[in-house]
């Protein structure tokens, strides 16, 4: 489990990222770079960093889930992820 503090730094850049948008894609097109300096490094979504959304752990992320490769394997033993069975030969 990822700390709650790292949490909610995931999230406050999410929100970050939304309500700089529409400005960071003006200013790019534009070529305007200087101003484009001036926003917060937050506004990047390069800093984004995928994360589960169960446990807030940000190594060995399933995209196509949304979580990570250690909540998938306890949801699918127990049958919780619709068309996925665990694999035995």
């Amino acid at each position: 489990m990822a700390k709650e503090s790292i949490k909610a730094r995931q999230k406050k850049r999410e929100k970050i990222v939304l309500k700089y948008a529409k400005i960071r894609k003006r200013l790019k097109l534009s070529n305007n770079y200087k101003l484009l300096q001036k926003l917060p490094r937050n506004a990047s979504p390069v800093r984004l960093r995928n994360r589960c959304s169960i446990t807030g752990r940000c190594r060995g992320y399933m995209r196509k889930f949304g979580i990570s490769r250690i909540m998938f394997r306890h949801l699918v033993s127990q049958g919780l992820i619709p068309g996925v069975k665990k694999v035995s030969w």
